[in-house]
């Protein structure tokens, strides 16, 4: 049928397979599709150049945050189909698309969208010295409420290969709630959610699945024409869009109220779109509260909600990962537990650094001191490769010394030195090597033997105690046997800290 067209040739599925594979290939339908991968891309090929190809089985399943919402994670082998289609249209309607417009775009994104929304008022309160006001509108369900046919007819006006408006009614027009599979949640707890929120109770010929890149590309092509309405017929100056997010500023209230009633109207009329009700038409120095911050033309502040579920997600951590051991502390450097800690620390701290928050993040330090610890040793919990114990204890040693530091009271950085010792795993046994032999001697009463003093593991905690008593850190350097160098010694990551006290 379309055989030897170049939008379903092998060389453009497998180039879509690579794009769909970044990030994913260590999922679960990833490695199956790879599993037979020269197989799976030839049949694809062959079964898209036919005209015979169906989108396969979505798994369907709830998440609670940021609010209770349904996902539609649609098969590896339809994600690569959902690339080669958007590889094709994207290049001609990001063209079309107005440049404030930031969801699911290249160089655009979250904090694109802010930034420019705070430049707008700027703009429009003079750097602060006048009064604006800012209209902030959304659709209601928007996902769920999107009408494909509407959809189809709008992509279609300006596409006539027909290879293409094949695939796009092929996947614009399929019902993934009819075929799902549910994961980890029943179909009950599906119509639970309002109508609106989910697509088993949509209406006919409505809604796109939340999860598909089809889904989010569709959404931008869908309110293309609410934006160019706003800007060009209702000469918007300052407006931004993010997804189904709308934000209007202007120095005159009367113009904002007029723009609500043409953009409710135009949505209504020309999208089968319905606004929500939580509209907000307040002062620009109320703050406006967008993609997690709250912005005003001085300054942004995070949002309370963010705040809490930073708070939130610490405080998790914290019990996972700070235990109570006789009167000290116990810091684990798990390596699964130390990269979960890292990635959600870095998101945090990412997001609180768009904003006024460096009194935020030190209460944040000074709360859960295990923040600070994990920022300075993350490093150490990565495996090396090393020739000499004696060399592979003196880089643990020298890293330790060198990852405390603080500013005196003129505000110069200096590097401070805490009393600490590093308890070295050498088969059933802690070592001690180098200048830590004598330290390790006198501190614990043990008797050196050659060029090392040590104790059994098992006494761990015991010598523990006494290290912290005496004012010590003690970092537990362990051995990692689950990684074979082939060749230098056996790899060996920090485990773990103890402290004479729990941070307060």
């Amino acid at each position: 049928m379309f055989k030897d067209h170049p939008l379903f040739s092998m060389e453009n599925v497998y180039r879509a397979y690579r794009q769909c594979r970044r990030g994913k290939r260590r999922t679960v339908n990833a490695m199956r599709f790879e599993r037979n991968l020269e197989e799976n891309l030839v049949s694809l090929h062959e079964e898209l150049s036919s005209g015979l190809y169906l989108p396969g089985r979505s798994v369907a399943f709830l998440v609670e945050k940021p609010k209770k919402r349904e996902i539609f994670a649609a098969d590896f082998r339809d994600r690569v189909v959902h690339h080669i289609l958007v590889g094709h249209l994207e290049p001609s309607w990001e063209r079309r698309f107005i440049h404030d417009s930031y969801a699911c775009r290249k160089g655009k994104g979250t904090h694109a969208a802010v930034d420019k929304v705070r430049f707008f008022t700027r703009k429009v309160t003079a750097n602060g010295t006048r009064k604006a006001w800012y209209l902030q509108l959304d659709v209601r369900g928007y996902f769920v409420t999107i009408d494909r046919n509407i959809l189809f007819e709008r992509v279609s006006r300006t596409e006539r290969d027909p290879a293409v408006l094949w695939l796009l009614k092929a996947l614009i027009f399929n019902e993934p709630a009819e075929k799902c599979l549910l994961r980890n949640a029943s179909r009950s707890d599906f119509e639970s959610l309002p109508p609106h929120k989910t697509l088993f109770k949509a209406a006919p010929h409505c809604g796109l699945p939340i999860g598909n890149l089809t889904s989010q590309f569709f959404a931008n092509v869908y309110l293309d024409a609410l934006d160019q309405f706003v800007k060009h017929e209702l000469k918007a100056k300052y407006y931004a869009r993010y997804c189904d997010d709308l934000v209007l500023l202007s120095a005159r209230r009367e113009e904002l109220e007029h723009m609500e009633r043409e953009i409710e109207a135009f949505a209504r009329r020309s999208l089968r779109l319905k606004l929500n009700d939580r509209r907000r038409l307040r002062p620009v120095a109320d703050g406006i509260d967008f993609l997690g911050y709250i912005i005003r033309p001085g300054y942004m502040l995070v949002r309370k909600r963010v705040v809490g579920n930073c708070r939130a997600k610490l405080k998790q951590l914290e019990k996972k990962i700070v235990k109570k051991e006789h009167g000290v502390d116990l810091i684990q450097y798990r390596p699964e537990v130390a990269l979960r800690v890292n990635n959600i620390i870095s998101s945090y701290w990412s997001h609180l650094s768009h904003a006024s928050s460096c009194r935020l993040k030190d209460s944040l330090v000074n709360r859960y001191g295990f923040i600070k610890d994990f920022g300075e040793n993350i490093n150490l919990t990565r495996p090396r490769r090393f020739y000499s114990l004696s060399v592979q204890y003196d880089f643990f040693r020298d890293s330790i010394a060198r990852l405390c530091y603080g500013r005196d009271d003129t505000g110069q950085f200096y590097f401070d030195c805490p009393p600490s010792l590093i308890f070295f795993r050498v088969g059933n046994f802690y070592a001690f090597l180098g200048r830590d032999i004598k330290t390790a001697a006198e501190l614990f009463g043990l008797n050196i033997r050659g060029e090392k003093v040590g104790f059994p593991v098992s006494s761990e905690l015991k010598y523990a105690r006494i290290a912290c008593s005496a004012g010590y850190s003690v970092y537990v350097i362990d051995q990692r046997k689950d990684i074979n160098f082939t060749y230098g010694l056996l790899p060996r990551t920090l485990a773990g800290k103890y402290l004479p006290e729990s941070p307060q």
